[in-house]
């Protein structure tokens, strides 16, 4: 799905499939634990990191190795406003400035985009479009300290939906480390009979 010049940016929470796959997102870069760099190198299981620049930037470093892995790279803008609030220009400049950012840290300006707490409007699209963005990016279940939490009333994941989590460390998990929190969520996706597959490869 590459979207053409002037056409508008499309919004997703998931991904027309049959197949029994989802798709892993993790947001903001807050917390930076080695376990987790290591598990994932383990694992192997791909996800998407939707990085916002003030949350990351006292350690870019540590998101290097999760890079050279291949997991994905896409924006999450500068400084974790609610875009709603923003004027259009105010919007391009966090979209832009982030786009700028990454490519400059990690090699490749991303092609998806999230808005902080999935708030965006026609500005965002308009703006996301002249950022190079190719589609803005919500999700339909998200990762809580130990279980998911569902925007449909029948609390199952469906094949092609996208799954959130974010970069939380024990604070914000009540004692868990990030590494048990990503454990518990893949554990919660097999047991429903789905696999991991790659965000990147399907947009």
């Amino acid at each position: 799905m590459v979207r053409r010049p002037g056409q508008p940016v499309p919004v997703i929470s998931d991904i027309p499939t049959d197949e029994k796959i989802v798709f892993l997102t993790i947001d903001d870069g807050a917390e930076k634990d080695p376990g987790f760099v290591t598990m994932m190198k383990e694992l192997k299981v791909p996800f998407t990191m939707f990085l916002t620049d003030s949350a990351i930037r006292t350690d870019y470093a540590y998101f290097s190795p999760l890079v050279a892995q291949g997991h994905g790279v896409a924006n999450h803008t500068l400084t974790h406003p609610n875009l709603r609030t923003l004027s259009p220009e105010a919007q391009r400049r966090e979209i832009c400035g982030q786009q700028q950012k990454l490519k400059e840290r990690y090699g490749t300006a991303p092609r998806l985009f999230r808005p902080p707490y999935g708030n965006w409007n026609e500005a965002t699209r308009t703006a996301a479009g002249t950022c190079g963005v190719d589609a803005i990016v919500l999700w339909r279940e998200s990762m809580q300290i130990r279980d998911m939490q569902y925007q449909r009333g029948d609390r199952k994941l469906r094949p092609g939906d996208i799954v959130l989590a974010h970069f939380r460390g024990p604070s914000e998990l009540k004692g868990r480390t990030m590494t048990e929190m990503t454990a518990t969520m893949l554990r919660r996706i097999q047991e429903q009979g789905f696999t991991v597959a790659r965000l990147e490869d399907y947009v």
